[in-house]
């Protein structure tokens, strides 16, 4: 029987110190390979970081980010530390690549290949069957789809799912990185593993059949200039039926209810719309290409969407799920919000596989950046 399992354990406790000893002293479980930790911005990062190392065996490697909310099967907490202990039949290779700004390919490319060489293979021989990767950005330096090219240069098979580490309060992002705390980087976490496992991308949208073509985008890459030929806000209003001036994503109807998705072959991606410009021009979440068809996507509930997903979809995909790691979009925490369906949300973790997870800015799934959604590996036992 090949497995992975996970054990977690979370601390409010200020003194990181303090922090540590609770969180390391409340995972079981015997020698975990790899550890996750998930820690509100607000913390001194480096002393958590160095205070939770210590407490380590030398053997297991750490990873994590920076958060807007830590995630486990309590629910989605706020100022917390949360640990993730994963043990099992899994090897791990870490790769980081630096300077995201500068160079986001070469940055990919560089956390690919160190993965990849700390097991012993290269990323043209990685086998989609018992390789799949975890990806940690720094969200706010929006160079997930650059950094995904890279990435994935190599090897475009290799599935790989993460999020940005962010606090958009604080207009800054930090990594851990085994006993390193960095910033404009990315880190790539390549399991290798005969266990079940399973990569999802969870929203809570319906598609409604009506689509539009981008004919027209900005130097940026980023704002729909045009839609169906017709100027950009004007013509996704008329598709929505919601007036121009009440589009905006934090507006009452406006993007988060009325988004839009990338299909693919019968998958969705999300790639959001979010605000107007005095021209009529839309600013996407993503990178936009003239010629491509977008499906509007409309809110349903958001919480019984969640539940379905870890009781229903999950357990149809990963024999005996026992680990899961959360990508959690920080805007389905604010549609949560904004509805006031924070408690029912958070309520639903506990409905899922043993998991640690965070609020995070933006998503990956494979080599898409994609928004309001929840990304997710899943492991399981096959028995």
């Amino acid at each position: 029987m090949a497995e992975i399992r996970l054990n977690r354990s979370r601390s409010a406790l200020a003194d990181p110190e303090e922090a540590a000893e609770a969180l390391v002293n409340g995972l079981e479980g015997g020698e975990p390979k790899l550890v996750t930790l998930f820690a509100a911005r607000e913390r001194d990062q480096r002393a958590i970081n160095q205070a939770v190392r210590r407490r380590l065996p030398k053997g297991t490697r750490l990873i994590g980010a920076t958060t807007s909310g830590e995630v486990d099967n309590d629910g989605v907490h706020s100022g917390s530390v949360v640990l993730g202990a994963l043990s099992g039949d899994f090897e791990v290779g870490l790769g980081l690549g630096r300077d995201l700004s500068i160079d986001a390919m070469g940055a990919g490319s560089a956390a690919t290949k160190a993965a990849c060489e700390e097991l012993g293979t290269r990323p043209q021989n990685l086998d989609p069957r018992r390789y799949v990767g975890a990806i940690i950005d720094d969200g706010l330096r929006v160079k997930k789809e650059e950094l995904l090219l890279g990435a994935l240069d190599r090897n475009q098979s290799l599935v790989v799912v993460g999020g940005g580490a962010a606090d958009p309060a604080w207009q800054s992002a930090e990594i851990h990185f085994d006993g390193e705390v960095v910033t404009d980087a990315a880190l790539l976490a390549l399991f290798r593993t005969d266990a079940p496992w399973a990569t999802f991308r969870a929203h809570p949208y319906h598609p409604t059949g009506k689509v539009f073509t981008i004919t027209e985008v900005d130097d940026t890459g980023t704002r729909a200039v045009t839609i169906d030929g017709e100027p950009a806000a004007p013509r996704f209003s008329a598709l929505t039926g919601v007036p121009v001036e009440e589009l905006d994503f934090f507006a009452p109807n406006g993007f988060a209810v009325h988004s839009a998705a990338l299909r693919v072959g019968r998958e969705y991606f999300m790639r959001g719309p979010f605000k107007v410009y005095p021209d009529q021009s839309i600013e996407f979440v993503n990178l936009l290409a003239e010629g491509a068809t977008l499906e509007i996507m409309k809110l349903g509930d958001l919480v019984e969407m969640t539940r379905d997903f870890f009781t229903k979809e999950i357990p149809r995909a990963v024999p005996d799920p026992r680990a899961a790691l959360f990508f959690n979009c920080g805007a389905r925490s604010w549609i949560a919000q904004a509805r006031g369906l924070v408690e029912p949300l958070s309520a639903t973790f506990a409905a899922a596989p043993p998991c640690v997870g965070f609020n995070v800015h933006f998503e990956i799934f494979c080599g898409f950046q994609i928004n309001s959604t929840l990304t997710s590996l899943v492991f399981g036992a096959d028995t």
